[in-house]
């Protein structure tokens, strides 16, 4: 495996808010990571190289409960605030929860997010800006 979990921490510590994602992206993506998927109930990431091989961060912080109602309309509305700078992780990751999204999945080869409801079922895929 060429990245480490540590490598992508420090990228991950210049994210300031949705808006510094893109280069977020394209940090981990130049240190070998092929796709990851997110999970908002506790934080824990898991990074896979171009052989499927995988790390994880393990959980990053306190247990949040997903809706099990899903509220699309409201979450899209909280995705974009998000997206131009409007709210930190956190925040985003509470605003996940609450509006029933169990986590996403980036493909960094498509450059595409995945967002996935608590039944595993995809409910919205964004592409993700180039820089």
């Amino acid at each position: 495996m060429k990245f480490t979990i540590e490598e992508i921490k420090a990228e991950h510590q210049k994210v300031k808010s949705g808006a510094d994602f893109p280069k977020y992206i394209q940090a981990i993506k130049n240190l070998g990571v092929s796709h990851y998927t997110a999970y908002v109930k506790d934080g824990n990431t898991e990074y896979f190289d171009a052989e499927n091989q995988s790390a994880h961060t393990g959980n990053k912080y306190e247990t949040l409960s997903i809706s099990e109602n899903l509220n699309l309309d409201n979450f899209k509305t909280r995705l974009k605030l998000h997206q131009q700078g409007g709210t930190d992780y956190p925040t985003f990751c509470k605003d996940c929860a609450e509006n029933g999204v169990e986590g996403w999945k980036m493909d960094l080869n498509k450059m595409t997010c995945t967002y996935f409801d608590a039944a595993g079922n995809d409910i919205l895929i964004e592409q993700i800006p180039s820089l």
